[in-house]
């Protein structure tokens, strides 16, 4: 059964929103919150402790935390303390960052994807309870275990755009978030590489069952979904946002999603359809009524994918 959820964007959402918007989300019936840790905006974990405090069932994603500006042991406290608090909810998802942002803050690396192999390999290690030593080119360790590791740990999901990246992904770790500017068929060739990872480190296919005692692949799809009058141009204009020129129809076609909940519900299955297990809906940046939409959301669409 595919998982729905809905991204809040921190732009034009301040951290008042938050709790709020949770709570509709919840009483909607969606399954999940996705938070973006953008600079210089919310920070992601204490947005996410926010909401789920304030909920009972909600689960909360982070969609993505940027690794170069995070030390791989507060990630690691931070994803466990949230763990323990709220058994389950909480979705970590880590990335590499915005290289122009991360050199703003002094945290630009030479080697992206040499930090997001050390980090997540570390990452997934620590959350599973394992003693780490380890002294890389960006992770240094010295015998470091956290005194409250979780019951389960939780996966560990990463953003990726380029085919280095998504290789890398489908290889160390255990899912994998494709932003909304993807389109169905950036979603698809997005799932082909990350397969080519995974079959690299002898790991089955993103579609495929996982080993006996492991958890499944989680692949998340970001996917631009709108509703309501003006629905198309909204979706037009939003996507300009993200340099995709959707002014053509088939454009739009594949990269979007739009009109009543049976039609949204259709475009949602063709990221089902390509291996995806969660599908979180991203509004347009102008959506004129985020609580609608959630609700149109969990009471409309989701039924229809259950």
């Amino acid at each position: 059964m595919v998982t729905l959820g809905c991204i809040l964007a921190p732009y034009g959402n301040p951290p008042s929103r938050f709790v709020p918007f949770a709570r509709t989300a919840e009483a909607a019936g969606l399954d999940e919150v996705w938070l973006w840790e953008d600079c210089f905006l919310e920070s992601g974990p204490s947005a996410a402790a926010a909401m789920l405090s304030a909920t009972e069932h909600l689960r909360v994603g982070i969609g993505v935390m940027p690794l170069p500006l995070r030390n791989v042991a507060l990630t690691a406290m931070e994803t466990a303390t949230l763990d323990g608090v709220f058994p389950g909810r909480f979705v970590p998802g880590v990335g590499h960052g915005v290289q122009d942002w991360m050199g703003q803050v002094g945290a630009r690396v030479a080697s992206p994807l040499t930090l997001m192999r050390e980090q997540v390999t570390a990452l997934r290690a620590l959350l599973a309870g394992e003693r780490v030593t380890t002294s890389g080119r960006y992770v240094t360790l010295d015998d470091v275990a956290l005194d409250w590791p979780p019951a389960v740990a939780p996966l560990v999901v990463a953003a990726a755009k380029g085919p280095k990246t998504l290789r890398l992904v489908g290889e160390v770790a255990q899912g994998v978030v494709i932003d909304g500017d993807s389109g169905v068929s950036g979603a698809r060739r997005a799932v082909a590489l990350v397969d080519e990872g995974r079959a690299a480190a002898g790991l089955p296919p993103v579609a495929g069952s996982a080993p006996e005692g492991e958890h499944p692949f989680r692949t998340v799809a970001f996917a631009q979904v709108a509703t309501g009058d003006g629905a198309a141009d909204r979706l037009r204009r939003s996507l300009a946002r993200w340099d995709v020129d959707a002014t053509s129809d088939d454009v739009l076609a594949d990269h979007a999603s739009w009109g009543s909940a049976e039609e949204v519900a259709d475009g949602l299955r063709r990221y089902v359809a390509l291996g995806a297990t969660t599908v979180v809906a991203q509004p347009t940046l102008d959506e004129p009524d985020l609580d609608g939409f959630a609700a149109f959301l969990g009471e409309e669409v989701a039924p229809l994918l259950r």
